[in-house]
């Protein structure tokens, strides 16, 4: 048996993902792999795969993009869509705050807000769920597109207390992920900036949020699947044949069986997503699942893949990430 490393974050799309590899519900599942399984916010596991901490782990796409050496992508288990993206968010009455009053006609159609409005940039403070997150590298990338005068003061924190921030005013702006795009209004805020959108209307791409990678120092281990203990499947295994395969690969096909197992299930998961989400909700944690889980999730595919290189050309391009010629998947 050989035991691995396994992170993932606490939000419904990954709980929902990975609830059948956690709880051992995986009938051909292989036999010769053990998980310990650690769970914690996205930006927390984006500095442990710093240090090459886990073996296997979620992270943001903008960290994945900076770990490239260090780690591969697996084709299942990502975050990626259409109206799925950050969103900056502002109090009603906020007079907010860049130095450039005008914005293009594309980009005025997607402010939710007209308070994008002139105010010395210093007084500006924009809080973020974190600068390994992608959020923060698509507001970057959209202020160097459209705004490049501005250098607003960032203050990273955790997502779950940047609405609360933004509403008892200890900072101007927040650019929100995850559940928050449901329940910002609960908070009083407004919508300035869909950054999702724009970005889909930037690159004509779905935008690519979160990924699970693999330490590339181990992506290529051969191991042996012993099909004596496992249920035999007769439409993809002989009998009393034993297969090799390369972790990567074994991995990455367990967890597009998990996906299968969730869907198929959905009420197997639901007392394990709750006890680990920030929102209790049901109808949003609902919206949750089949906003961020979905055919990208089991497979990263062409178009994902294409969205992927864009995301980190324009990165690149700008200074945010820097270029790597590693293959991009295990």
């Amino acid at each position: 048996m050989r035991d691995l490393t396994l992170a993932y974050s606490s939000c419904p799309n990954d709980t929902f993902i990975f609830h059948a590899i956690a709880h051992n519900l995986l009938k051909t599942a292989n036999a010769n792999l053990g998980f310990k399984i650690t769970i914690a916010d996205v930006e927390t596991l984006n500095q442990y795969a710093i240090n090459s901490f886990f073996d296997i782990t979620k992270l943001s796409f903008a960290t994945f993009g900076a770990l490239r050496d260090k780690y591969a992508l697996l084709r299942t288990g990502a975050a990626l869509g259409r109206g799925c993206g950050p969103l900056v968010v502002s109090l009603p009455d906020k007079a907010i705050m860049f130095d450039k009053e005008i914005l293009d006609e594309n980009i005025s159609s997607l402010t939710k807000n007209s308070s994008l409005r002139k105010a010395p940039i210093k007084k500006t403070i924009v809080a973020v769920p974190g600068i390994g997150t992608t959020a923060f590298v698509l507001f970057s990338l959209f202020l160097k597109e459209h705004l490049p005068e501005i250098e607003p003061k960032i203050v990273p924190m955790p997502f779950e207390k940047i609405m609360p921030a933004v509403k008892d005013g200890s900072v101007d702006l927040g650019v929100i992920i995850h559940e928050g795009r449901f329940t910002y209004q609960n908070f009083g805020l407004n919508c300035m900036v869909d950054l999702g959108e724009w970005w889909e209307k930037f690159t004509g791409l779905p935008i690519p949020l979160g990924c699970i990678a693999i330490k590339r120092d181990i992506c290529e281990i051969v191991i042996k699947e012993d099909i004596d203990a496992v249920e035999l499947n007769s439409d993809s295994y002989e009998e009393n044949r034993k297969e090799r395969q390369k972790l990567a690969s074994v991995v990455q096909t367990l967890i597009g069986e998990s996906i299968h197992y969730a869907f198929e299930n959905p009420e197997d998961s639901k007392e394990y997503i709750k006890a680990h989400a920030q929102e209790l909700d049901e109808q949003v944690i609902s919206q949750h699942i089949n906003l961020y889980v979905n055919d990208f999730s089991k497979d990263i595919g062409t178009e994902g893949e294409k969205a992927i290189r864009t995301f980190f050309q324009k990165a690149e391009e700008a200074g945010i990430i820097k270029p790597n010629n590693k293959p991009l998947f295990a």
